[in-house]
């Protein structure tokens, strides 16, 4: 994406990232997971704050960090180094709320000519998916990768 992104750091099998958001609420820690579906090559894409309490992700925080473009291409590029070395995967992904969603959507509509480049992309509506087309709603989003020869 054409957006700066923060630097994260994985572990080797890139099913887990993490990095820091900066801005005006200070330093927040980011969360990003890829879980099995019960789907084959079907990933969950899991993102938010750092939960202390719960030791995990808390995706239902709001953090108004003023940084949501930069938090958002930081979460694609991860995309593109899941499916680096998971070419054959699909990713699943989904707001934990209307807003949410609708956020994920318009950064989708926003860079979508870049990401289409690499990735075909579905939207679900009413149980079914179709090709993404940015002036629909939808309940979730399905990525893949367009050339799959190749394995980090």
């Amino acid at each position: 994406m054409k957006y700066p992104k923060y630097d994260y750091v994985a572990e080797s099998q890139l099913m887990h990232f993490e990095f820091t958001s900066i801005g005006p609420k200070g330093e927040i820690k980011k969360i990003i997971e890829y879980s099995e579906t019960s789907l084959a090559n079907v990933f969950n894409l899991a993102f938010g704050d750092y939960d202390e309490n719960a030791g995990g992700i808390n995706d239902k925080i709001v953090t108004n960090n003023g940084d949501s473009e930069k938090v958002l291409a930081t979460v694609a590029s991860t995309v593109y180094a899941f499916t680096g070395r998971y070419p054959d995967s699909w990713i699943y992904a989904t707001g934990s709320t209307e807003v949410r969603t609708r956020l994920y959507r318009m950064g989708l509509t926003n860079n979508l000519t870049e990401i289409a480049e690499d990735f075909y992309v579905y939207g679900l509506t009413n149980e079914q998916w179709e090709e993404f087309v940015s002036e629909e709603d939808y309940e979730a989003f399905l990525v893949t990768r367009k050339n799959r020869n190749f394995v980090i």
